[in-house]
């Protein structure tokens, strides 16, 4: 994935964290502005990371974003980025 839907791409997951609201709320909130997305099509479009300038703006616009400080957002991208995990496994007799 090119380095600008990666970016665009965690903007908006950032966007949608910090505000505490599910991809389910976010449809929502787009269908009152008369925007028809579901749940699964948004989980698809921010997964992949290729959704158009407008989806972005329709996000950002009902996340009530109000500006976007690209010089911070940019140095700190990395607020929604895939968590580094170890796993420890149980076993089934302990």
């Amino acid at each position: 994935m090119n380095d600008w839907k990666i970016k665009a791409k965690r903007l908006l997951k950032s966007a949608i964290i910090r505000r505490g609201i599910s991809h389910k709320s976010l449809a929502i909130k787009l269908k009152q502005l008369g925007i028809e997305e579901t749940k699964s099509s948004i989980d698809s479009k921010i997964s992949r990371g290729t959704f158009s300038a407008a989806f972005l703006l329709q996000c950002l616009y009902v996340l009530d974003c109000k500006y976007i400080d690209l010089e911070v957002e940019y140095s700190s991208l990395n607020v929604a980025a895939e968590p580094i995990v170890e796993y420890q496994t149980v076993s089934k007799n302990g």
